[in-house]
């Protein structure tokens, strides 16, 4: 079975969408019919995304900062009128024993990975509420479970991710309103391989197998569709094959 979507008339919003998975995503979402909006702070990133897909917007954003969250929706909404799809991909991944980390690289970690997913959150549900239509989605991670050396700030927000979404996607379910979480696999993205220099990066290879962004497009595309009938859920790709085979 063939999976196709038409995502002609939605308007989706991907943070941290300049690179990575998210880059794909917008592609992907874009060729579909989608009005993307890519929100990040890489504006070189941005400017090469618009050139390769020039219908797809972008926005600069620091998701930490809250009132810059409520701002930059506020316009998407009063451009594109609604948002209809919300990505949440924007992360950072600093490498330090937690022993070792300064507070203030503790905070700004959480301000991006933690803070930054509930603050799009709050900006984009309302009108997906009044509207009874919404799918929200964002990453976690298996170092939420398992833990990892180095990660345990990155590891903490990914498990808080899970806690949180799958608590809010309980609390708007009623209102035909989807929030899950996806929990992508090891896939070779540029924070990725600044996290997992040499042996880290050789022995993930090894074993579980690194991914390209593009194996994570369908799942993503179906999370956001009508197909999906289901909210606060984890949608796990633990082990899984490429799309370069046919």
């Amino acid at each position: 079975m063939k999976a196709t979507f038409d995502a002609t008339g939605d308007v989706i919003v991907i943070t941290g969408g300049a690179n990575g998975i998210g880059r794909a995503l917008a592609l992907t979402a874009s060729k579909a019919g989608a009005q993307v909006v890519v929100c990040d702070m890489n504006e070189d990133a941005m400017a090469s995304l618009r050139a390769e897909a020039p219908p797809i917007a972008t926005r600069k954003l620091d998701v930490s900062d809250r009132a810059a969250v409520f701002s930059t929706f506020e316009g998407i909404e009063a451009e594109f009128g609604h948002i209809d799809g919300l990505v949440c991909g924007a992360a950072i991944q600093p490498r330090t024993n937690i022993h070792e980390m300064d507070p203030s690289e503790w905070e700004k970690v959480i301000g991006v990975n933690l803070n930054g997913v509930v603050w799009c959150y709050q900006a984009a549900i309302g009108g997906m509420i009044d509207r009874r239509r919404g799918s929200i989605v964002a990453f976690s991670s298996g170092l939420a479970h398992q833990g990892w050396a180095k990660a345990s700030a990155y590891a903490a927000t990914k498990a808080g991710l899970i806690a949180f979404l799958k608590s809010a996607g309980k609390e708007v379910a009623e209102h035909r309103v989807k929030v899950n979480v996806i929990w992508p696999g090891v896939i070779d993205t540029p924070q990725y391989r600044n996290a997992n220099p040499g042996a880290e990066g050789d022995s993930w290879k090894n074993t579980l197998g690194v991914g390209s962004p593009e194996d994570v497009v369908g799942p993503l595309m179906f999370l956001l569709s009508d197909a999906a009938t289901m909210s606060a859920s984890v949608l796990s790709r633990d082990m899984a094959y490429t799309k370069d085979e046919e």
